[in-house]
């Protein structure tokens, strides 16, 4: 077994090689199911950092502890108009439409998502919401 490699900060340990490896496979078996179901897929962790796309993100996590997860992006019209109105500060007990809506996408796509690659084999959960957000995380197959 190798040892653990850190990030620039020194921080977070890296997953050994074949962890990220297994995790990349996952990866590629979560987008393919995500494609069957019809749904606009692409893998966030190997775009050349151009701006999210409106679909599902699938992304690999290198570091231990992650893993392979899964999220949903608006179009942008819909995010910076939420993220906008976050930014100058909102009540949230009465939140604008806008940020209702962009938070009701948000949750029931997660939903979705999890049911539809529940329903295709995945193990999968809800992360943390504080850390993770809205994402769901592939930790890979039932067994049979």
């Amino acid at each position: 077994m190798t040892e653990p490699e850190f990030d620039l900060h020194g921080l977070h340990p890296k997953a050994s090689p074949e962890v990220v490896a297994e995790r990349h496979v996952l990866a590629e078996r979560t987008c393919q199911e995500l494609q069957h179901a019809g749904l606009p897929v692409y893998r966030g962790d190997l775009s050349d950092g151009a701006l999210k796309q409106p679909g599902v993100e699938v992304h690999v996590d290198p570091f231990v502890g992650g893993g392979v997860f899964v999220d949903w992006e608006t179009s942008a019209e819909l995010r910076n108009a939420a993220l906008e109105l976050f930014a100058r500060g909102i009540d949230y007990s009465n939140p604008p439409p806008v940020s209702r809506h962009y938070n009701t996408v948000y949750k029931a796509m997660q939903g979705a998502l999890m049911a539809i690659l529940g329903s295709a084999g995945f193990e999968v959960e809800e992360p943390d919401g504080h850390t993770h957000g809205s994402l769901v995380k592939v930790n890979g197959f039932r067994k049979p």
